[in-house]
This record gives C-alpha cells, structure tokens and sequence, in this order.
C-alpha cells in the first residue's frame, strides 16, 4: 500500500535554516555537548528524605582538606581543587579528558534547614551532605476524627 506525501517547497528551506542556526549556536554561543559535565564544575544529586534534604557530589581525585562546604541561608556552595599529579615533558596526548584547576558549584536548597547541624562524609570520591530539616517545615500527620 502506497501513501501520498504533500510536497512543501518552503518546509525544506527552513530545515536547512535551522540547522545553520544550531551550527552557529553550538559553535560560538552554547559550549559543545562533550564540555556538557563540565559547565557547571560538579555533578550532583539532591534528594529530600523525611528529616533531612542530602547532597551528593562527584568530586573523584580530590582530597577532602581541598574542600570547601559552606551554607549561606539556602544556598549550599562546594569549592575545591582538583591538581595534577604529575607533568608529562613530551606532550602527544592521544587524548586528555581528565580536568584540572578550581571548581565551585551553588545549588539553592529548601528553606527550613538546620545548616549549623550538617555533616559531610567523603567516601570513594562521593561528598555526601546531610542537612536536617527545621521542626516547622517537617511534614505533620493530622489525625481525622469522626463525630458521633
């Protein structure tokens, strides 16, 4: 069974415009896919338990006295330095992925929190934050009565 296409002579031509739109956007305005994980210095994963909200960060090869964790009202900043390990003389990288130099990453987290009771852990390159929550803004179960 054969189905016919309407042909539409523009529909192409602004295909064509699109794609020179993102070639010049990629190229000049928006990083490339590849610089991606690194736009924002660390990846990180934020989750609310019942009692605290937790921070996960991906910091491999830093050592933890190279970083730096500070809560400014609701706004969680880690800092650090990732350095070298050693200077290669002759310079044929066949690649060179690995990063080095400053990060710094500011994630704004619920309001309500205990910041002067966090603690952190760094485990295997994983810095985990555990940030309690305020009495107030913790959920309340209400009990429903009936009436007789």
């Amino acid at each position: 069974m054969s189905s016919i296409i309407r042909w539409q002579p523009f529909e192409d031509l602004v295909s064509l415009r699109d794609a020179m739109d993102r070639l010049f956007e990629e190229s000049f305005i928006r990083p490339r896919a590849w610089l991606a994980p690194f736009e924002s210095g660390l990846a990180v994963d934020v989750y609310e338990t019942e009692d605290n909200v937790v921070v996960e960060a991906a910091i491999p090869g830093v050592k933890p006295e190279d970083i730096e964790v500070s809560l400014t009202g609701d706004v969680l900043t880690i800092k650090g330095e990732t350095k070298a390990e050693k200077e290669v003389k002759e310079p044929n990288y066949l690649r060179r992925e690995r990063r080095y130099g400053s990060f710094c990453r500011s994630i704004s987290l619920p309001s309500g929190l205990k910041g002067d009771k966090a603690e952190a852990e760094f485990e295997h390159g994983v810095l985990k934050l555990t940030i309690p929550k305020a009495e107030e803004v913790k959920p309340k179960v209400i009990e429903v009565k009936t009436k007789k």
